[in-house]
């Protein structure tokens, strides 16, 4: 009750029941001083002096001369330009020299009881008085940071506390899909990994909010192959708040925090943020109910493609050797497969993930990636197309081999579509012997179009510069392309051949366009 009652409050309260305190009986006056206790929160000793006192005695410290008047605070502000706006506490230890300094060269004349008072002053009290001064100077209070009692209870595990942790230690962490801007509303991503095997969970949250990452735990639970026996987290407080701490309590989960402003700390999870998360969503703005439920069914996909069919590198040791830093690295291996060779992990639960995997077809699996990518890419990128359906699995396989073709395979991670740009900057400078250019062309499909440049600077003196050579090499290449093309239309491959890839043509790499 302490903390509920102000100094002013008190001393009221004190005013009060020292009257019914003197006029009471023995036992009146033992039930009055419990209550008084109670209220304030005062030591009982305390107590009865305050109780007992006179009536003209007051109980704070009489009100003495003020010690730091104005002349103090003008000669500190003074000290605080001279040293260049330090903190208090390293103006203190600076004041000595400070006015030692000032005064042999003339600068700064000091009473001797100023002087004295100067020297003397705290830290503290240097701070309160330049307050009013700093905050008129236009600089930032900096905020502190309260730190909450779940805070306080929860422990604190470092990257080096670790070890080699049993299965089903995780870590967590969000995710943003926020565009680059935090402003407005927009899905966030609830990622958990086993530290011992890898094992990758991904739930999308519409928002960060305590009472969803309760739920999004509970589905964690099930759908890892090992109990979920520890939780450690950054200081967010979506996670860092007495609802998660009850639910852990309540189910047995050991919850730990990380170092703040620390992120190596959880650098298990971390890492996975960009290998899985980004990996697979990208980088775009994700907001709405309908991109929280595709964000759910890619990674309903992800999960099993991940863990059974993506090996991962796991770190051994790291030592430093003078200014360098040498890791070593165990084999690479799935998270299903650190699974199936811990022997601490049940018998049960092995047999379950040998069944499960023997049941997955990791084409299908990517396939549904790939689907999946294609809807969030046409919520994000406007102007995208989504590619047409392969139908069937067979299909989807046969053009595997030429998705290299077509570059970036993931929707998610491909660039906004570019407008054709139909207008030209400058004038042409060939458009008056590109005739002949092609003619040349034609008799030496050979010549390189540095040698027509100099045929051309030749025949016409003083018409080109050397900085439109790159202009005649751009339009050579591209009527090579063309007269590639042609030939490929126009029976250049078989019929089966000419039917895939004719459409494909228009993305072929610059290097298979110089060479048709």
């Amino acid at each position: 009750m302490e903390e509920r009652l102000s100094k002013a409050a008190r001393r009221e309260l004190v005013s009060a029941v020292r009257r019914r305190y003197r006029g009471a009986d023995g036992t009146d006056k033992g039930r009055i001083l419990d209550e008084f206790v109670a209220v304030t929160g005062y030591h009982r000793k305390h107590a009865l002096r305050l109780l007992n006192a006179p009536e003209a005695e007051k109980a704070n410290a009489k009100p003495g001369r003020r010690v730091y008047d104005e002349a103090v605070k003008e000669a500190l502000v003074l000290l605080w330009e001279a040293s260049d706006r330090i903190c208090g506490k390293r103006l203190k230890a600076a004041l000595p020299a400070l006015i030692d300094s000032l005064t042999r060269h003339g600068h700064l004349r000091l009473d001797p009881e100023l002087d004295r008072r100067l020297r003397k002053v705290s830290a503290s009290t240097i701070d309160r008085l330049l307050a009013q001064t700093r905050e008129t100077t236009g600089r930032r209070r900096r905020r502190k940071r309260v730190r909450s009692k779940v805070s306080g209870e929860i422990p604190i595990r470092t990257f080096a506390d670790w070890g080699d942790p049993d299965p089903g230690f995780c870590e967590g962490d969000f995710v943003a899909h926020c565009g680059g801007s935090m402003a407005g509303s927009f899905v966030h991503t609830f990622v958990v990994t086993d530290i011992a095997s890898g094992w990758t969970e991904c739930l999308p949250l519409l928002a960060r909010n305590q009472d969803l990452v309760v739920e999004a735990l509970e589905a964690f639970r099930d759908r890892l192959p090992i109990a979920l026996v520890g939780l450690d987290t950054d200081n967010d407080g979506a996670i860092i708040n007495e609802t998660v701490q009850t639910y852990c309590q309540e189910q047995g989960i050991h919850l730990t925090r990380s170092r703040p402003h620390h992120k190596n700390d959880q650098a298990w999870v971390e890492q996975k943020n960009g290998a899985i998360v980004r990996q697979m969503v990208g980088n775009a703005r994700y907001s709405g109910v309908v991109a929280c439920q595709a964000l759910s069914r890619l990674y309903g996909s992800a999960r099993l493609f991940v863990n059974f069919f993506q090996p991962s590198m796991k770190l051994r040791a790291k030592v430093r050797v003078g200014g360098r830093v040498r890791k070593t690295y165990f084999p690479a291996a799935t998270p299903c497969d650190r699974l199936l060779s811990d022997q601490r992990v049940p018998s049960a639960s092995k047999k379950a993930l040998r069944v499960l995997r023997d049941e997955l077809d990791p084409l299908k699996l990517l396939k549904e990636i790939r689907d999946a990518q294609a809807a969030l890419a046409s919520m994000a990128i406007e102007g995208f197309e989504s590619p047409p359906d392969h139908g069937n699995l067979d299909e989807f396989l046969a053009a595997l081999p030429r998705l290299w073709k077509r570059g970036e395979p993931r929707p998610t991670h491909r660039s906004r579509p570019k407008a054709a740009r139909t207008y030209r900057t400058r004038e042409d400078p060939f458009e008056g012997v590109w005739t002949e250019v092609v003619a040349w062309l034609e008799l030496e499909p050979d010549s390189t179009a540095k040698v027509l440049f100099e045929r051309l600077s030749d025949q016409n003196p003083g018409r080109f510069s050397p900085g439109q050579l790159r202009t005649l090499q751009r339009r050579v290449r591209g009527w090579r392309h063309q007269m590639a093309r042609r030939l490929l239309l126009l029976g250049g491959t078989d019929p089966v051949e000419r039917g895939s890839e004719a459409p494909e043509s228009d993305e072929l790499s610059e290097q298979d366009k110089s060479r048709r």
